[in-house]
């Protein structure tokens, strides 16, 4: 083989592992952003009666978000982000039916007796 082919070939290897350790570094942080959001739309949901017409979700995304709070403790970072957007999406389906339900509770008619 040829000595300027595997030099080429090795300096692109070594390129793309430095490009990828840079890019990892970059999201290995903690999630500040991903717990902020998910606290926020935990707080939405409340808002929007979720402890009343989704209390399991409810319950569940304040969950998630405790778990993800102990991850983030221990450095996990990678474990807290899952966990927060889990929480996030888990309270803004809580919020979704919360919403739902309140419409669907607005449409029907008003009985007289």
């Amino acid at each position: 083989m040829n000595l300027s082919i595997i030099i080429k070939s090795t300096s692109k290897w070594i390129a793309l592992l430095i490009i990828f350790s840079m890019v990892s570094a970059c999201s290995s942080g903690p999630p500040v952003q991903e717990m902020s959001d998910a606290r926020q739309a935990i707080a939405g949901a409340g808002e929007a009666g979720a402890e009343q017409y989704a209390p399991e979700q409810l319950q569940e995304a304040k969950s998630l978000l405790s778990t993800a709070e102990e991850y983030l403790k221990s450095g996990t970072y990678w474990a807290a982000r899952k966990s927060a957007v889990s929480a996030k999406d888990t309270a803004l389906a809580a919020l979704l039916r919360s919403r739902a339900a309140q419409d669907e509770a607005e449409q029907r008619p008003i009985r007289s007796d």
